[in-house]
């Protein structure tokens, strides 16, 4: 089977299992029932940020989207050397829910093939609180891409209260106003003003957690 059409069959089947429509997926997808109906049909390529984003929604691994290899087979083992593995460094704390004091200092390293990152610079940072849940749960290690604006509706990390905290929030601009919002409707909007200013660190490209 061609591999976009696997890939979007793995999409449908996770989709489905989760009793989730295709307008349901594209809203958290912040795209169009059509598009998820090309990609489920293998009619448009998943790319790899897209990707980690559905590996979030649905809580599987990037893997899982893929063809199983056959074990036995020696070609299809990928060796692990210094040369196709990258160290991704764990920076700080992200505060999901009441802001906390952000620690720019690294405090440990996720190791990633090289091929399976997004393009761009990246980093971590761990997910605290329950304001970005059920799509990001407390405790999550959040890879972002380091860019200093975002599209609308994307989840970013920004730096806020003079560039002393950091916060993980969906970003909504309408008109001139920018506001930080939750997932978690227990929690109201940040509204970023003059007076209130943030700073965009990255847009927010995959997650990790533990069961």
């Amino acid at each position: 089977m061609e591999l976009n059409k696997f890939i979007g069959t793995k999409i449908k089947k996770f989709r489905e299992s989760r009793n989730m429509t295709q307008d349901e997926l594209a809203e958290l997808l912040d795209t169009t029932r059509q598009s998820i109906s090309r990609y489920e049909n293998g009619e448009r390529k998943a790319n790899q940020d897209l990707l980690f984003e559905l590996a979030s929604i649905f809580k599987v691994s990037l893997d899982d989207f893929f063809p199983v290899r056959n074990l036995y087979d020696q070609t299809n083992i990928i060796k692990v050397t210094p040369e196709n593995m990258v160290a991704i460094p764990v920076i700080g704390t992200i505060a999901c829910g009441d802001p906390i004091l952000a620690d720019e200092n690294i405090i440990g390293y996720r190791y990633h093939l090289k091929d399976r990152l997004p393009k761009g610079q990246t980093f971590y940072l761990t997910a605290k609180g329950d304001s970005m849940e059920p799509k990001i749960p407390d405790g999550s290690d959040v890879l972002i891409r380091m860019q200093d604006d975002v599209e609308d509706g994307e989840i970013a990390a920004v730096l806020v209260n003079g560039d002393s905290e950091a916060t993980l929030k969906r970003v909504k601009k309408q008109g001139d106003i920018v506001m930080l919002v939750a997932e978690n409707t227990d929690y109201a909007p940040y509204i970023i003003t003059e007076h209130n200013p943030a700073r965009i660190l990255g847009k927010a490209v995959g997650v990790s957690f533990y069961l």
